[in-house]
């Protein structure tokens, strides 16, 4: 038997004494430019309380909590993402989104990226269907330099090339809100929040909720959910279950490529007495995903019968406190996530399989100088480790500590601040951030933000497969100013924003020396977004952004950003028994699939029907279509895309 794979420097025949390279070099790329397409080459007074933010829904449907909830005025909620503890979004000068478990149900379906889709500054790629590895771009940034975290659990997979987390893993399902930072902030996270910050958190509102969902290629979405809210404590429990015979990853191929999860999350709290509250939460998901081959033009890419299976544990437990004047959050987490690769046609043990873990403690803190003056602090330690069937066990340790000084006026809103983080193998590293917000009316607020972030190599950049244990840390500077237009009656929001990031020392694998830090990067943009109600049965939303991402060492794109992207929603309640209409539109332009720019890829255009109803006030059916006009697309190059395709779902409350 002999099988020859391509690469840039020739071929490699696998047999004999070539197997165990072969193989090698098989899964560490699908482990890094496949798993992780972000980088296919160079790509590089006023005091929040401490507690959930409002939700944020529409009217109509049995997602919407009536006169409780906010409705189109995201500034008057609250978000984790910028200090650690909950902070008012309006007495910020930096660029945060919320998406909430209403958005998520009008919206439909277990694809996240649906929903991040429709904020300002982000771009998707994934290498196939429902469940492949998938990126997620903000303002041009990697993937993989996006800190995410669900329950406040840090999801960095410590044994990918680039230490990423792959949302292809992370369903809607049994989520209750998503919250995005937009720009470095590794002032308050540290290492990994070069471009931003993605927060998702299980739902906890009460009631019981069940969900299913089926539709083409044999796609069944199911979801199960329980909350209690009591005073004095708070749980919820969810489970779901997602599966769909998919289409070919090869874009090509006529073999479809199969994808299912299931996971189970919960997340709760405590009061102990004492202003003092005990909180935990927990989440495990199982996946299995096909694909295929290699992506094209550099290697072979047909239908093959291989598949990776992934398991992600995580959980956290910590104590928060709240008194006169003095805020306290800390904890511990635990991140763990193993995969294993197979390919039949050399038997049924997994050919390459990774296992990483990070243990992460962290305190936060605010506290209450003076009228108006606030100091947020907070310090946390990460040890990581990882291994592969390659490579032996090896660890690392960060320790950091930040602090940032806060003035909150009538008016006027300044924070400013700055971090230290010492890494057992680069020593230590300074970031400094400066933000502030200025009423210029009742209706216009000014807004800017300065942000430095830093990113230190991976353990597998430093020991894996092309390991190089002379590598420096990434660095960049963002900037960003903003105006933002929103009257009191919640009628209407407009926002306007410039930006900038400057990043160095990016990290890449080149052929045939390994990792080593080749190149400075800068991308620029502007974002507009908007949300009218028209009237109070019909809505508009809309987000634009122009994007220029480029290699300042070669002129050339940076991969998979394009220059251009719009979104558009329209959603209408009709007077016939509040029959919901909606229709999404996703605009893309051209842009490239590798540092090179040697291959294009097309612009594209998607439309999305969307519709449902309630029965009752327990039940609401539900239905859309995608991609209404067929439209044949590319997110990565040779990767297959969906067609037309159609849904239909039920759901329930009690």
């Amino acid at each position: 038997m002999q099988r020859k794979v391509r690469n840039g420097a020739g071929a490699f025949a696998m047999n004999g004494m070539f197997m165990t390279g072969v193989l090698r070099v098989k899964f560490v790329y699908f482990l890094g430019a496949s798993l992780l397409v972000a980088s296919p080459a160079l790509a590089q007074g006023k005091k929040p309380p401490l507690q959930d933010a409002p939700v944020l829904c529409y009217e109509g449907g049995t997602d919407c909590d009536g006169d409780q909830a906010e409705r189109l005025d995201p500034d008057n909620a609250n978000s984790i993402t910028v200090t650690g503890l909950w902070t008012r979004i309006a007495d910020g000068g930096q660029s945060v989104s919320v998406i909430s478990a209403a958005d998520l149900a009008q919206v439909q379906g277990a694809d996240l990226s649906r929903a991040l889709e429709r904020l300002p500054g982000v771009n998707f790629a994934r290498n196939g269907g429902l469940g492949s590895a998938s990126s997620l771009f903000v303002r041009g940034a990697s993937s993989e330099q996006l800190l995410v975290m669900i329950d406040g659990v840090r999801m960095q997979d410590t044994a990918s090339p680039s230490g990423g987390f792959d949302l292809g893993t992370l369903m809607a399902g049994g989520l209750g809100r998503v919250e995005l930072l937009r720009g470095s902030n590794s002032m308050t996270w540290g290492s990994d929040a070069i471009g931003g910050v993605l927060a998702a958190s299980t739902d906890t509102r009460s009631g019981l909720r069940a969900g299913l969902e089926y539709g083409a290629h044999d796609t069944v979405d199911a979801n199960l959910g329980w909350g209690l809210s009591r005073s004095g404590h708070e749980l919820g429990l969810t489970a779901g279950y997602t599966r769909t015979d998919g289409i070919s990853a090869y874009a090509g191929g006529t073999e479809a490529d199969p994808f299912r999860q299931w996971h189970l999350g919960g997340r709760g709290s405590l009061e102990l007495g004492g202003s003092l509250k005990l909180v935990a939460a927990g989440r495990y998901a199982d996946s299995k995903v096909d694909f295929d081959g290699y992506p094209a033009p550099a290697y072979s890419f047909a239908d093959t019968p291989e598949y990776q299976i992934t398991r992600q544990g995580s959980g956290r437990v910590g104590l928060e406190y709240q008194g006169s004047g003095l805020e306290l959050s800390g904890g511990v987490a635990l991140s763990d996530t193993r995969r294993a690769y197979y390919d039949p046609t050399y038997g049924s043990a997994p050919n390459f399989e990774t296992a990483g873990r990070s243990v992460h403690a962290d305190l936060k803190g605010r506290a209450d100088l003076t009228d108006g003056v606030t100091l947020d602090f907070g310090s946390d330690a990460d040890w990581s480790r990882f291994s592969t069937t390659f490579d032996p066990r090896q660890t690392t340790r960060t320790v950091g500590g930040h602090a940032l000084l806060g003035y909150h006026g009538e008016r006027l809103n300044l924070t400013a601040g700055a971090r230290i983080d010492d890494h057992d193998r680069f020593g230590s590293h300074w970031t400094f951030g400066a933000n502030g917000s200025f009423d210029l009316t009742g209706n216009l607020r000014l807004r800017a933000s300065f942000g430095q972030g830093f990113k230190a190599p991976t353990l597998y950049q430093l020991y894996g497969y092309g390991g190089n244990a002379t590598l420096k840390p990434e660095q960049s500077d963002a900037y960003d100013l903003g105006l933002e237009y929103a009257p009191g009656d919640g009628s209407a929001r407009l926002g306007l924003t410039l930006f900038r990031r400057d990043s160095s020392n990016l990290i890449d694998y080149v052929w045939p020396s390994g990792y080593t830090n080749i190149s400075r990067t800068r991308a620029q943009g502007v974002e507009l977004e908007g949300r009218f109600k028209v009237t109070n049965r019909l809505s508009v939303r809309g987000a634009y952004t122009w994007l220029e991402a480029t290699n300042r060492l070669t002129g050339k794109d940076l991969a998979r950003r394009p220059r251009n992207a719009l979104s558009l929603s329209y959603d209408w309640r009709t007077p016939l028994s509040d029959l919901a209409l909606g229709a999404d539109f996703r605009l893309a332009g051209d842009r490239f699939d590798d540092a090179g720019n040697f291959t294009p890829l097309d612009g594209y255009a998607l439309v999305t029907l969307r519709a449902s109803m309630p029965l009752g006030e327990h039940l609401e059916l539900y239905g859309r279509v995608e991609n209404v006009t067929d439209e044949s697309y590319e997110t990565s190059a040779g990767y297959g895309s969906y067609g037309r395709t159609a849904y239909a779902g039920i759901r329930v409350k009690w």
